[in-house]
């Protein structure tokens, strides 16, 4: 992980552990760095799993073997290597996925489709075989690790270690969720975020778990983005060890379903936070709403127009509230609007109305807003009832830095 954190970072955060959860880390040595680089988790037997990953029409051998896998909605193991994302590899890197999880799977004493792997890093070069076998052993003889350990091992250009928890009332009973996350560029994921990875203690059945991950998806990891670039490695995966004795929960019916959707909804939106606050360069975190289009949909997709635009996220980064840009992104958006009936607001100052600019508005507190390191931009289009709200960062020289430099 990059030794310069970004100013928009927020202190990883006293997470419990998670029974029927077990962590090591252990250093494969995928690239020539003197720290660990591979994560495993060990998950006990019964434990249920969903999924949601990439839509990018070239996938690594990693989501191929995951969307396999979640099909059966079992797991005993996870597996993740930092450096090498194996994406764009062919039978080599299909051949490696499949070498680690029988691997894991000769360890456990499982079947292979019960272990998970992601891995991250460099496009199109062979994850090694031998080194990944190698850091199999060595993390099963692994002293146990905590989340940080875990987290700061499967990162790449983050500046932060990301994680964050909460609990919910489910049958009566406690139950917790822990995630942890990594992602800091190619991030406009329209499914989940670079790699992230769920555990809770409650009973839920796989197919539940599995909707109800869609159901937290939609309005939080589909809501953010750094640079508009989707990652081939895309992966956001949920385990239920069912350790905390609830009644397996099973349909949305069941006592406990809403509080265990709100909770799971809500750390899933902390981790997508964390994720823009980490974006490559960023100084700014900026909330983009739309209200006021004819559906949530449409706003969806104005919304990620301005987060996504190029010259928006510049000006932003200049402290410039030239909001003619934001007229700019919702135009090229392709969706439904009325230029007469658009509205602008910046920190809640109102810069444009009706198509026009405000006239004789006070630049003075909008400046000063855009001065800070959140900033709101909020766009009415004036036509009808639909809303969305997406997450985005401010696009400086310090990304063109990073990625300029990322095979070095």
């Amino acid at each position: 992980m990059s030794h310069s954190i970004s100013p928009l970072a927020s202190p990883f955060p006293d997470m419990p552990p998670i029974a029927g959860v077990r962590l090591a880390v252990a250093r494969a040595g995928y690239k020539a760095w003197d720290r660990t680089d591979l994560t495993y988790a060990a998950l006990e037997e019964g434990t249920t799993v969903a999924g949601v990953t990439t839509r990018s029409r070239c996938p690594s051998p990693e989501v191929e073997w995951c969307r396999a896998a979640l099909t059966l909605g079992q797991a005993r193991a996870l597996v993740v290597n930092a450096g090498n994302s194996n994406a764009f590899t062919g039978d080599r890197g299909r051949a490696a996925v499949e070498a680690i999880a029988a691997r894991v799977a000769g360890h456990v004493g499982c079947r292979p489709s019960d272990v998970f792997v992601s891995s991250t890093g460099v496009i199109g070069v062979p994850l090694p075989i031998d080194k990944a076998e190698a850091g199999i052993d060595a993390v099963m003889q692994a002293p146990a690790a905590d989340w940080l350990d875990a987290t700061q091992t499967i990162g790449t250009t983050d500046t932060f270690a990301k994680g964050a928890s909460t609990t919910a009332i489910v049958d009566g009973r406690t139950v917790t969720l822990v995630g942890i996350i990594k992602g800091s560029g190619m991030i406009a994921p329209d499914m989940a975020t670079m790699l992230g990875f769920l555990f809770t203690d409650a009973a839920v059945e796989a197919p539940l778990l599995q909707r109800m991950l869609d159901a937290a998806n939609a309005p939080t990891f589909s809501c953010i983005t750094v640079d508009g670039d989707t990652s081939t490695s895309d992966t956001v995966l949920a385990f239920a060890t069912g350790k905390a004795g609830n009644a397996p929960l099973a349909s949305f019916d069941d006592a406990g379903a809403d509080a265990f959707q709100a909770a799971l909804t809500d750390l899933c939106r902390q981790l997508a936070q964390l994720v823009v606050r980490d974006g490559e360069g960023a100084s700014k975190f900026i909330t983009v709403t739309v209200a006021g289009a004819e559906s949530d949909g449409s706003a969806h997709r104005i919304a990620m127009s301005i987060a996504n635009s190029p010259l928006v996220k510049t000006a932003i980064a200049g402290e410039d509230a030239n909001w003619g840009r934001i007229v700019m992104a919702v135009g090229k958006a392709g969706e439904p609007a009325e230029r007469d009936k658009l509205s602008i607001r910046f920190g809640g100052v109102q810069v444009a109305r009706d198509g026009l600019a405000v006239d004789g508005y006070d630049e003075a507190p909008v400046a000063a807003h855009l001065k800070g390191q959140a900033v709101e931009v909020d766009v009415d289009l004036g036509l009808s009832e639909g809303r969305a709200t997406v997450w985005t960062c401010d696009l400086t020289h310090g990304y063109i830095s990073i990625n300029a430099d990322y095979r070095s």
